[in-house]
């Protein structure tokens, strides 16, 4: 049995190819009933586009490539999430690949998406060598997401505020009583933007002397190793900001491991809002960087460049909230 075309959906419909084309397309120049009635015969039919000829007659793979710097962050969940959602609405697929994997087996982390004639390219979190893009941005757009790099030219970056949300986090510790406040720092512009954040607040608080911060991979390990050194210093902080959720949990371990009581003995908190963070047996403060909000804004962009605007790239920031759970209280009273 041969598959249906989109002249026996056109006969079905009683309509023209060219408007069965159109309702494909989601034109908004096709009346109701006629739409209805070409989405009725598709349905009877089973029909489905051919989307290599299509792409083949508009030049366009109607697909969109998205370079994640490591799928094993949870963080990525509701940004692709809200990337895709308003991708979706405009016809356009996505095509996932994890630069870290890519790096590990000598890959260009963009190459695959160049063959493949990719229309653009999302490039989600912080890369090694964020320099490599700017070639990539002369043959197609792109937009990074969820990352602070220094920008390159035509393309643009949409991101969470990383200085304003550390200080909601330092400031909400401030005010709990902590004074001894450590920072698990990260790496690349946003580790560096959280960590410089919480020591200016730190300072203007008065409490630039208190100040610890400990460097770590962002990993769950590197948090877990990071906290041991902590907890071993001779006056051991009240309370870990970690830079990210992943590192919080790995804090939260070594304070367990420790005989430390979360947040009685001592208070944690994360960054990203990740679905472990909402956990009812984690139930960690954190900041939400509005990733979905992240992932819309990016795909927007890209969108915009699709249409034809040009220009250099800008940076778009959505503001932080932070989100007070149970892993944060008032440090213990002792002596």
């Amino acid at each position: 049995m041969r598959a249906p075309t989109i002249r026996d959906v056109a006969d079905r419909a009683g309509v023209s190819k060219s408007l069965v084309s159109l309702v494909l397309r989601g034109s908004d120049q096709v009346r109701p009933q006629k739409r209805e009635a070409v989405l009725r015969a598709v349905r009877e039919l089973g029909y489905r586009p051919n989307a290599a000829a299509r792409s083949l007659s508009e030049q366009r793979t109607r697909t969109v490539g998205v370079l994640l710097n490591d799928l094993r962050n949870p963080w990525f969940v509701d940004m692709l999430d809200g990337l895709n959602s308003l991708l979706h609405d405009n016809g356009l697929r996505m095509l996932l690949a994890d630069a870290r994997l890519n790096r590990r087996t000598g890959q260009d982390p963009a190459g695959p998406f160049l063959d493949l004639g990719v229309d653009g390219l999302v490039v989600v979190g912080t890369l090694p060598d964020p320099a490599a893009l700017g070639a990539v941005a002369e043959r197609l757009p792109v937009v990074v997401a969820g990352a602070r790099e220094p920008l390159l030219p035509g393309v643009d970056v949409v991101a969470n505020d990383d200085e304003r949300g550390a200080r909601l986090v330092t400031e909400h510790l401030i005010g709990l009583g902590h004074r001894r406040i450590a920072h698990i720092a990260g790496y690349g512009a946003v580790g560096e933007l959280r960590r410089r954040s919480f020591e200016a607040t730190m300072r203007e608080r008065g409490l630039g002397d208190e100040t610890v911060v400990e460097a770590s991979d962002m990993t769950e390990e590197g948090g877990y190793r990071t906290t041991v050194r902590l907890l071993r210093r001779a006056e051991r902080p009240t309370a870990v900001f970690a830079v990210n959720d992943i590192a919080a949990i790995g804090a939260l371990s070594a304070a367990e491991e420790s005989g430390l009581r979360v947040p009685r003995d001592l208070s944690v908190v994360g960054y990203d809002n990740t679905s472990i963070a909402r956990l009812r047996h984690v139930w960690l403060t954190t900041v939400d960087n509005a990733s979905h909000e992240v992932g819309r804004r990016a795909a927007r962009r890209l969108l915009d460049r699709f249409e034809g605007a040009g220009g250099a790239g800008e940076v778009r920031l959505a503001v932080p909230t932070l989100e007070i759970r149970g892993s944060t209280a008032p440090p213990r009273l002792t002596g």
